[in-house]
């Protein structure tokens, strides 16, 4: 049975293609706002479905395919933080996360067709950061690599250097959780060699 991502997220195609996983990718159009008061874990698993669902709907539901949704945000102290708007919003964040340990919550849900059912799950990771100098963010920032990031890094990029531990699933940080993910898709039938 075929897999169809539901993201545009370059890092959550790479964590798919590095496991062997083939599957084909359909960007969701779905607004990505936090609703007033809205837990980061029921925004997350909120998103996810509304990525799954927007894409299965458009790919058609007469087609026999799993469709992936995934939405990842980063949480300090109850406030979320989702992608920078600009440069000064990127340091913001890194000053705000240095030295601190902040959890990466991402929603996956799996949406079988025709049949429609479903899994879901949202996986929690902690990552701690090491104190940054405003010289170290800085120069990280004019990297470019913070743009289009939850929480303004990537710790599979330049960001790692600055990460001396994470509890939990280093690919949830990433954008994926890969285990859980994969036992969701086992629940649903499908196959390491494509087949239901």
């Amino acid at each position: 049975m075929k897999l169809i991502l539901a993201s545009s997220s370059p890092r959550r195609a790479e964590v798919l293609r590095d496991a062997g996983i083939a599957f084909e990718v359909y960007a969701p159009q779905v607004e990505e706002a936090r609703h007033h008061n809205e837990a980061t874990e029921k925004m997350v698993a909120r998103l996810a479905e509304a990525k799954a669902r927007a894409v299965a709907e458009s790919f058609g539901e007469k087609n026999h395919a799993i469709v992936i949704g995934a939405d990842t945000a980063v949480e300090l102290d109850g406030e979320i933080f989702g992608k920078p708007r600009d440069a000064e919003d990127a340091r913001e964040m890194l000053s705000y996360l240095s030295g601190r340990t902040h959890y990466v919550l991402t929603g996956i849900y799996v949406l079988r067709l025709p049949d429609g059912a479903t899994r879901s799950a949202v996986e929690r990771t902690a990552v701690t950061f090491a104190p940054l100098d405003p010289s170290e963010i800085e120069a990280y920032v004019t990297s470019g690599e913070p743009f289009g990031k939850a929480g303004g890094y990537a710790i599979q990029g330049r960001a790692g250097r600055y990460i001396p531990r994470i509890e939990g699933c280093y690919f949830n940080v990433v954008g994926l959780p890969l285990a859980r993910l994969h036992a969701l898709l086992g629940d649903m039938g499908w196959r390491e060699d494509g087949q239901a």
